[in-house]
């Protein structure tokens, strides 16, 4: 009987160490950056030129609706 309450207690321990230790080597979070409202550097989208990409997007779109006509007229023609 001595013997089953030695290795319950040992066990008892080395669970509580085990369970414990991962809150002893938690670390913190790092501090947040400083908050600088209004500099160019908070800008949403990080300062990113939209307008050329738009401008793009427009192009690419317009010669596919283009050749989506050309394709239809020339599939009635037939």
């Amino acid at each position: 009987m001595r013997k089953i309450i030695n290795i319950l207690t040992v066990s008892l321990m080395l669970s509580i160490v085990l369970f414990f230790s991962n809150a002893i080597f938690a670390q913190t979070q790092a501090p947040p950056p400083p908050q600088t409202h209004g500099v160019s550097g908070n800008v949403p989208g990080g300062g990113a030129p939209v307008g050329e990409g738009i401008v793009l997007l427009i192009t690419l779109g317009a010669a596919y609706g283009a050749r989506k006509v050309y394709n239809l007229r020339r599939k009635l023609a037939e």
